[in-house]
């Protein structure tokens, strides 16, 4: 692979981080590799300057920055301390705009801080007539639209937690999630748009309060303004429009609370069975983002951020966060292709976005039909891309140079719901080696561990932390002991985080991802990622997408490609050879398919990626554990009892 150089920063000395770098320690710091070090050797000292740094403001100050432990179950992060994670995110009051909302339709909303700053004051006092109070579960199936971040402001300035799914998440998949935390409020949309087609609600509204007994009180968002035909009877909890839980007489107030207090609750992707319920806190949330936007992006008041994604991904939860560094939101809703291939870059021209969010997927997907924005916009304001979902191939960065805009930083991002953050990140001070993540984040010990528990450079292995972090999960709900929690991540290597990815740390200390290890294929007893694999298919104009297994197959385990084809093209013999005459060059043999097949669908997550477990499932006759976390389950059919030759 080819890891040359593909953008350099040519004012490093003007970025936060390199400001932050001067005046954290007690001396100043001029190498991003020693002040790394600095920042894991001294984790007491490196937090509590980011607090001083964004100046955080303590209802209450902490006695303590963080404790001596043994097992990072154990530690604990600015005992003591009280603060409101909401109260932090609306510090600013003027009539900059906070959010701009904008749907692939054309309506557009704009929203000062000032007036941000009353609309959530507004729904609290509605929230807190209606009985919420802290530690209560509020939850949301709501679309990505400023109604959904007023409703999670209000919702953690009275100490309740936040919780939400993806419009077009189905009934069951909703119930799964939200049914095990007990909401008392729900927060839900008339219905949502996609790609020109209006998707009206009512039907999931009365099955999922049929199905969790605990929502006392149903909030109806209009969204599409789409007809209600419920009936009285119909739902159980009482019901209230948008409009009627506002009270516009109210005055900001926000209820302080420790700094471990609950903030959201996410979900796991639910691929190996029920979805897990994972808290996060107040405070290790926001540290840990102000530390990835602040310092990682570069982000400051002057910023406008948009990110391409749906309330139920973590990255909707970490954009948010941008408000408390006072810039710019800008919420895009709908299909980033509708009406035109480049809707979602014309709505970055127009806005004036500075830096975008999205997805490896969507990069190819763009790259797959030829759909080139750099062809209609000049994306002047634009400096840098985020990409996060799944690795960003190393072809993809030419992609974006050639064709979105030659000269923006590619900060390909990783990290997870796990920890509502990331392990590697982008950095304004070192350069973008292409197929390579930057760097990984200040103050995490993150390394790469071979099969015998020894950190490695310059080899493949699972990606582990070495050290407690503030962003750590507080616990998983309805898991008292921590039982789950620890067989999760702390089973592998005792005390030590193991993410479940198989990577490389770089000889510069770069990363690659190269897929979930749970998925690495072992043919002939040699690791593969399948990243490796995707690496090269991606290549192919044929190839509309792909998923690749390992099958058990004469007391080994072959390789089993499944592609899905460009509507023109048919799977020949021809085809064939180019597929394996490429993986054989630009990989190894050994990453070489025995068998190469062609489905019409390739089955994915709500969120947009690839589920090889559950292919793998399929083509070995087991059952698939979670259906519902697909979006379209209906594409395994297209797997079963293929592989038999």
């Amino acid at each position: 692979m080819n890891h040359h150089i593909v953008w350099e920063p040519s004012n490093p000395h003007t970025s936060r981080l390199w400001h932050f770098m001067q005046i954290a320690a007690a001396h100043p710091f001029h190498d991003y590799s020693a002040f790394y070090q600095w920042s894991i050797k001294h984790p007491e000292l490196f937090w509590a300057a980011l607090v001083k740094y964004f100046d955080i403001k303590w209802t209450s100050p902490p006695a303590e920055i963080i404790n001596t432990y043994h097992d990072p179950l154990d530690a604990r992060w600015f005992t003591g301390a009280t603060f409101n994670y909401a109260q932090q995110l609306l510090r600013r009051h003027d009539e900059h705009p906070a959010l701009i909302s904008v749907t692939e339709s054309g309506q557009r909303e704009v929203i000062s801080y000032q007036a941000l700053n009353q609309s959530v004051a507004a729904c609290a006092a509605g929230l807190k007539s209606l009985g919420i109070k802290p530690g209560d579960r509020v939850a949301a199936v709501m679309p990505n639209v400023a109604q959904t971040i007023i409703a999670m402001l209000a919702t953690a300035s009275l100490g309740a937690i936040w919780s939400s799914c993806s419009c077009d998440f189905g009934a069951e998949a909703i119930i799964d999630r939200l049914g095990q935390i007990e909401p008392k409020v729900l927060f839900i949309a008339d219905g949502h748009q996609y790609a020109g087609k209006k998707h009206p609600s009512y039907d999931k509204i009365k099955t999922i309060t049929q199905s969790i007994p605990s929502i006392e009180h149903l909030i109806i968002c209009p969204i599409i303004n789409s007809q209600n035909p419920l009936k009285s009877g119909d739902i159980k909890p009482e019901r209230h429009n948008w409009n009627d839980i506002l009270r516009s007489d109210a005055t900001p107030s926000f209820v302080p609370l420790p700094f471990d207090h609950p903030l959201f609750i996410l979900f796991s992707s639910g691929t190996t069975g029920k979805p897990k319920c994972i808290v996060h806190g107040a405070g290790g949330t926001l540290l840990q983002h102000l530390k990835e936007l602040g310092l990682h992006t570069n982000l400051t008041a002057d910023d406008n951020l948009c990110f391409f994604t749906t309330c139920g991904w973590m990255m909707w939860n970490w954009m948010v966060s941008t408000l408390a560094l006072g810039a710019t939101l800008t919420l895009y809703e709908g299909s980033p292709t509708y009406p035109e291939p480049c809707r979602l870059f014309e709505v970055i021209h127009q806005e004036h976005v500075t830096v975008l969010g999205t997805s490896a997927k969507y990069l190819s997907t763009l790259e797959k039909g030829e759909h080139f924005p750099a062809d209609h916009f000049q994306l002047a304001s634009l400096k840098t891309i985020l990409s996060t979902g799944s690795p960003l191939l190393p072809q993809q960065y030419d992609f974006v140079h050639q064709h979105i805009k030659a000269g923006l930083q590619i900060s390909s991002i990783s990290g997870g719901t796990d920890i509502v953050s990331c392990f590697a990140l982008g950095n304004p001070l070192l350069p973008v080696y292409r197929g390579e993540l930057q760097c990984v984040g200040l103050g995490m010990d993150v390394n790469v561990f071979n099969e015998q528990g020894k950190p490695v450079l310059a080899e493949r292995g699972e990606l582990v932390c070495t050290n407690a972090f503030p962003s750590m999960p507080l616990y998983f709900w309805n898991d008292p002991n921590k039982v789950n929690y620890r067989k999760a991540y702390f089973e592998r290597f005792p005390n030590i985080w193991t993410h479940g990815d198989y990577a490389e740390l770089t000889k510069h200390h770069g990363l690659i991802i190269y897929g979930r290890s749970d998925t690495v294929l072992n043919p002939g007893g040699v690791r593969i990622g399948t990243a490796e694999i995707y690496r090269q298919i991606q290549t192919i104009p044929e190839i509309v997408d792909s998923v690749v297994i390992g099958q058990e197959w004469d007391n080994d385990i072959r390789i089993v490609l499944f592609i899905k084809l460009r509507d023109d093209v048919v799977l020949n013999e021809e085809l064939i050879k180019h597929i394996r005459d490429t993986i054989r060059h630009h990989a190894s043999p050994r990453h070489v398919p025995a068998l190469i097949l062609d489905v019409p669908d390739i089955p994915r997550t709500i969120n947009g990626k690839v589920v090889e477990l559950a292919v793998k499932q399929i083509v070995h006759h087991q059952p698939v554990t979670n259906l519902q976390s697909l979006a379209n389950p209906e594409s395994l059919k297209y797997f079963a009892d293929r592989a038999t030759n």
